[in-house]
């Protein structure tokens, strides 16, 4: 099935592109661009990439994404999906390091090979080899008992579909920044990720899937901070879990109010 006449029309509205401007860009008539919108009509591939430069997405995903009800796809780079990764002496991929410090360089630099390679780079045990991972080191208290400092490890997730709700995840966005926060998949609903902190004193936020850039699944932590015994915290329950979705969907509906 293609979206190409939904996503076409989807995107154009979202940049504020007239069918006329369209037109004018591909030098075509508007009564072509309509056609386009109404799946009467399918460009040639030269055109479909001039669509796509102009829209900003790969003619791939053009043709076969919903971008409308799935949201965009992590990893836009000129519509190429691109995961730098490192790799040591044999062939064997390393883990990169993004510190506090270097947040605001990685959203610039993330698909930039060059970039990644000023970064750290180590191996760590007992991950699966199935999938890539990256580093990630906190700033803030929004996600205690992960103290700041506390380096998280993801793998990598190539597709906004697959965030489970309830679980945590590093996202690299286009309006946050980089966070790590507890998600909640809204996507065929509103287009739209809930992000929760576990510290309480946060206020819940929402993402467009188009604004995400990359995302990146807990899977490991690493720390130096030490639990104390007397700190003890409860863990996490599916009583805690299920009331915090019902709090969740309370403000959601405050927010559509």
């Amino acid at each position: 099935m293609s979206y190409l006449a939904s996503n076409l029309r989807f995107l154009r509205k979202q940049k504020n592109i007239t069918q006329n401007d369209l037109a004018d860009q591909l030098d075509v008539q508007r009564t072509m661009i309509s056609a386009y919108e109404d799946g009467r009509s399918e460009p040639k591939l030269a055109t479909l990439q001039k669509l796509g430069d102009i829209l900003g997405v790969g003619v791939e995903e053009l043709l076969e994404h919903d971008i409308e009800k799935l949201g965009r796809k992590a990893i836009q780079n000129r519509g190429i999906n691109i995961l730098t990764i490192a790799a040591d002496d044999s062939d064997k991929e390393n883990i990169t390091l993004v510190g506090q410090k270097a947040s605001a360089g990685y959203l610039n630099g993330f698909a930039d090979p060059e970039y990644m390679e000023t970064l750290p780079q180590f191996h760590l045990p007992n991950l699966s080899r199935q999938a890539t991972y990256r580093a990630f080191e906190l700033s803030g208290d929004s996600m205690l008992p992960l103290v700041p400092g506390t380096i998280v490890i993801g793998g990598y997730v190539d597709q906004l579909k697959q965030i489970k709700s309830g679980k945590t995840y590093v996202l690299v966005t286009q309006t946050e920044g980089v966070v790590y926060k507890r998600v909640f998949n809204y996507l065929e609903e509103n287009g739209k990720l809930f992000l929760v902190s576990d510290n309480e004193h946060y206020k819940p936020y929402e993402v467009r899937g188009e604004h995400v850039l990359e995302i990146w699944e807990a899977k490991a932590f690493i720390s130096t901070d030490f639990p104390n015994p007397g700190d003890k915290k409860k863990p996490l329950t599916l009583d805690d879990l299920g009331e915090m979705i019902r709090d969740i969907h309370a403000d959601l509906r405050k927010i559509k109010g």
